[in-house]
């Protein structure tokens, strides 16, 4: 695979750790990129991803889309020239189905507090 179909990212958690970098494809789905961070997740963390579908990934403050390759998001991740890492965010949003009736939850920046309405 040619050198220059390849780019190096790092994913930063809601903690400000990292995972990473890794290097993938030009042709390596967002959905890809998601079930890494979810395989790699470090231990001892107070919030963590049961699924990919719970990881949300954003680049130049854009929520980047399963079904793209890092190729077709390129522009939105910048200029790499001269070996430069990519950082993307990481957000986890545990999905509401598993969440109990009559209770709220605020998913900002990876934090879930469930708020009751005693």
């Amino acid at each position: 695979m040619p050198e220059e179909d390849l780019v190096d990212i790092k994913f930063r958690l809601y903690d400000g750790s990292d995972i990473g970098p890794f290097r993938y494809s030009s042709a390596s789905t967002v959905d890809m990129l998601k079930q890494r961070i979810v395989a790699d997740w470090p231990k001892g963390k107070t919030i963590i991803p049961k699924g990919a579908n719970e990881v949300k990934l954003i680049s130049s403050g854009k929520i980047l889309e399963n079904n793209k390759t890092v190729g077709q998001c390129k522009l939105p991740f910048g200029d790499t020239a001269g070996g430069g890492v990519i950082i993307m965010h990481v957000v986890v949003q545990p999905s509401p189905a598993k969440t109990k009736p009559g209770k709220k939850i605020n998913m900002e920046c990876g934090f879930a507090y469930v708020r009751c309405n005693n």
